[in-house]
């Protein structure tokens, strides 16, 4: 099994880091649990080392991660481009966490690609790029925050993981699991998870703060948009959600507030491809998510520009709102055969 390997990957990421004082720790737009609690931890782990560690975030991330420690620290490029562009400048490595490609970078993209720093890449997404000088990576683990934990255990520098750092990795694994329903068919997650229990985290206490602390305006949202706004196609065993810009500002949508929506699509018995498409000013962004054999990861990449895991994907549309749920449905065609005999569930 493709699972982390310490040795050549570590010693590489060791290398790049000599000498090396200024640090900058960069997540994928739309950041979520994984990317910010990934983040927070190998920037506080950094620093405990005695590196000046900094993290940016090319737009914002869902309220209900202010309360992780070092998450009012971080820099939001959108909101911040004089602040981020000097931190980039003043930077000597950058660690790429939770993105396997610079264009998930969205705003920030540019920026990084030009800047001419070596680049640690640590992920855990499929078909990594190749334009990164170090990578931490492999598939066959829960997310991100497990590989940051292995990162951290296997480095030369030895810290004690605080309780501080374990709330953000445990937060980052929790989440990109779905409270440890998927993608953690593995011992090694929760071996990693009891050791940062250890430090002594109060779980439940974590559990509310991440999934009971939504808006009601949230609660209505998600509840105008399966009533009004999902559409199941069961001759391709498929479900999708849109939500408008008119759904967003009637509702006081804020970063984080459809986290999970795409799921209930998923949940409808018979249903093997869920999408949630969400409108902007620019693009529309989607998100895939599958049971079985059918690769969102592969439909993603050669319909959106976009990718991810085999069963969790997303990618981008530049159509219009009702011009790109007419071109899904339109896809739907050449997937018919593999959406109805997608029966075998890959764990």
């Amino acid at each position: 099994m493709n699972r982390f390997q310490p040795g050549l990957q570590t010693q590489a990421v060791n290398k790049l880091l000599e000498n090396k004082n200024n640090i900058l720790i960069i997540g994928h737009s739309n950041p979520d649990g994984d990317a910010i609690g990934s983040s927070l931890a190998l920037a506080a782990y950094l620093r405990l080392c005695g590196k000046n560690a900094r993290v940016l975030m090319p737009d914002p991330f869902p309220d209900f991660l202010n309360w992780l420690p070092g998450a009012s620290d971080i820099f939001i490029f959108i909101q911040q481009k004089k602040e981020s562009i000097r931190i980039i400048k003043d930077s000597e490595i950058i660690f790429c966490l939770d993105f396997n490609s610079l264009n998930r970078l969205g705003p920030l993209e540019k920026q990084i690609a030009q800047s001419g720093l070596p680049m640690v890449l640590v992920d855990h997404h499929l078909e990594p790029d190749k334009n990164f000088d170090a990578q931490i990576h492999t598939i066959e683990v829960s997310s991100t925050s497990e590989l940051v934990f292995e990162l951290i255990l296997h480095l030369p520098q030895k810290v004690e993981i605080t309780k501080e750092i374990a709330s953000c990795l445990y937060v980052g694994i929790m989440t990109d699991t779905g409270s440890f329903s998927y993608s953690c068919n593995n011992v090694r997650t929760y071996e990693i998870t009891a050791h940062l229990v250890n430090t002594g985290l109060d779980v439940r206490e974590i559990h509310n703060l991440i999934y009971d602390t939504f808006s009601e305006n949230r609660l209505r949202l998600m509840g105008h948009l399966l009533l009004n706004r999902m559409k199941v196609l069961p001759e391709f065993a498929t479900a999708y959600i849109y939500m408008s810009i008119k759904d967003q500002e009637k509702f006081g949508f804020t970063p984080g507030d459809s986290e999970g929506f795409v799921n209930y699509a998923l949940s409808i018995k018979g249903i093997r491809f869920a999408a949630f498409f969400t409108e902007k000013k620019e693009l529309i962004r989607i998100s895939f998510r599958s049971k079985g054999d059918f690769s969102v990861n592969d439909f993603a990449r050669k319909h959106y520009l976009g990718g991810g895991h085999r069963n969790a994907a997303g990618g981008n549309s530049l159509f219009k709102l009702r011009s790109e749920l007419k071109h899904f449905e339109n896809l739907l065609t050449e997937y018919k055969e593999e959406l109805t005999n997608a029966d075998k569930i890959v764990m």
